[in-house]
């Protein structure tokens, strides 16, 4: 069965996971929280007892916004919008950021964490609205509660297609973690070698 605002027949990648993977990965994710690399500046800091370095993201994810985007690409958004959760502490830091008042600004804070059991009624909202996917912005530091929410939310009947909407700097262990988890990949590449653009346009 499609979740509301779905294509009829349309399955996410994470149905197709085998029993109990998703529940495994969110696990590792967890635990490697203890001695954080959940992105590539190795902070190696004990996120389990709160503690917080590059990202300012403690034990539990801070979500700053969720709601039916209709600002994205048309072929994301279409005609009940994107089911977008902005969240905040990106752990790139650009001084260029349109959303540094919520990537940089807020001040790191346990009591504005959101358990995972919050996102995942986040997420069953945005499908109950009619959203046609669930875009996870900005969510690099957060991969272990939005995995744990996801599981959670796919118990109740959680359908939606998972769009990844990050910096693009995230570590080949967060990598690992979600593949066959995420649908589509929306990487803002910001940095590169003049090279590589250079052969791009050639």
């Amino acid at each position: 069965m499609s979740a509301p605002g779905a294509p009829a027949g349309l399955r996410p990648a994470y149905a197709y996971l085998p029993r109990g993977e998703l529940h495994a990965r969110a696990e590792r994710a967890v635990a490697a929280l203890a001695d954080c690399r959940a992105c590539p500046r190795d902070c190696r800091i004990n996120r389990l007892a709160d503690k917080w370095a590059a990202c300012k993201t403690g034990r539990y994810a801070v979500v700053t916004s969720c709601f039916p985007h209709l600002g994205e690409e048309d072929c994301l958004r279409g005609w009940n919008g994107s089911g977008t959760i902005f969240f905040g502490h990106c752990n790139l830091r650009c001084v260029f950021c349109q959303n540094f008042d919520i990537s940089q600004a807020i001040r790191p804070a346990a009591a504005r964490g959101h358990r995972p059991e919050d996102i995942a009624g986040m997420m069953l909202e945005l499908q109950a609205l009619g959203c046609h996917n669930l875009n996870l912005v900005t969510a690099s530091s957060h991969l272990p509660a939005i995995l744990q929410a996801i599981e959670i939310a796919a118990e109740s009947g959680f359908r939606l297609p998972v769009d990844y909407n990050s910096g693009g700097y995230e570590s080949a262990e967060c990598l690992e973690l979600l593949d066959s988890v995420v649908d589509i990949y929306l990487p803002d590449m910001k940095f590169g070698r003049p090279g590589a653009a250079s052969g791009l346009a050639e």
